[in-house]
């Protein structure tokens, strides 16, 4: 069996979502894929029972960590306990189709130039709705870029494989191989931009990144972009500062920094002043307090090793 069907160790993060990792975990039991582990941590959630995966699901291998230390780190300690050839990092609201698996992995084995691949991913409560049809590159001045397909009807048009800049954190197959040569997600993220960095990097060690375009999983994310919290913000504009820190180099590094520092957080950060959201406003500054506070920091380029 491993010669065909090659071990993949699927990894999942459950933080006060039992019932929700639940329903992955029922819906990974129907797949036809024969070879595979699945690994749930627990990121020491507050509110919740976590105990109950574990019970209902006692093939699961289901590691409890005392203390939340983000998503990138819960993943790690996923990647830590994996043994399978692949592995496959899968968001807990995520439900897949019985045959989702068979591609991804063919895809890899036929290839060993490509270091992840993600499938299409489409909104649950809209299946016939794309998410991800593949990324195009980010812009190293505004930091923004584009998920392929992102709100349109699945009508076929990305129904062939293509290189792609970065593989989506929600659903992310890696060969154990460049885990171990490119390392594991960096720590300083916490939460946002985590699996970019680790596709800059899988990238940077000479690999290519595919969107496969015959697996599709559902995503439970909402269509709209829901309510914006001070956390997101806050980690989302820290973690875009990071990543430019750790990726992004020469003059597009200075004229990134700039346009974030001068254009784009102030013009944000005020639209929220003066709908007198404070606290979203302040998240803002937070995030550039902490790059100042930790201007120095080695940690900031570290990569840790499996």
């Amino acid at each position: 069996m491993s010669a065909q069907y090659p071990l993949v160790s699927i990894i999942t993060v459950n933080y006060n979502q039992a019932e929700v990792t639940c329903a992955l975990i029922e819906s990974l039991n129907r797949i036809t894929y024969p070879n595979l582990e699945v690994i749930v941590i627990d990121n020491a959630s507050p509110d919740d029972d976590a105990s109950i995966i574990k019970q209902r699901y006692p093939n699961v291998i289901f590691i409890e960590n005392p203390i939340n230390y983000g998503f990138a780190a819960g993943n790690n300690f996923g990647l830590m306990r994996a043994r399978g050839k692949y592995v496959l990092l899968l968001n807990n609201d995520i439900e897949v189709p019985s045959n989702f698996m068979e591609p991804l992995v063919e895809k890899l084995e036929k290839n060993p130039q490509i270091g992840a691949v993600s499938p299409k991913i489409k909104f649950y409560y809209q299946p016939d709705t794309i998410q991800y049809a593949g990324y195009t590159p980010i812009n190293y001045i505004t930091m923004r870029n584009t998920s392929i397909g992102y709100w349109q009807k699945d009508s076929g048009q990305f129904n062939e494989d293509r290189e792609t800049a970065y593989a989506h954190g929600a659903a992310m197959m890696v060969p154990m191989e460049v885990v171990k040569k490119v390392g594991l997600m960096s720590y300083i993220f916490f939460l946002y931009y985590e699996e970019a960095d680790w596709c800059a990097r899988i990238k940077a060690a000479g690999y290519q990144i595919w969107f496969v375009h015959n697996s599709h999983v559902l995503h439970k994310e909402s269509v709209s972009t829901g309510r914006l919290s001070a956390l997101k913000i806050y980690y989302q504009n820290r973690n875009r500062i990071v990543f430019m820190r750790r990726n992004v180099h020469g003059k597009d590094f200075y004229l990134g920094i700039l346009y974030q520092l001068l254009v784009a957080i102030p013009k944000n950060a005020f639209k929220f002043l003066l709908k007198g959201k404070i606290k979203l406003f302040y998240a803002y500054y937070q995030a550039i307090g902490w790059n100042l506070k930790h201007l120095f920091d080695a940690e900031i380029h570290e990569n840790p090793q499996l």
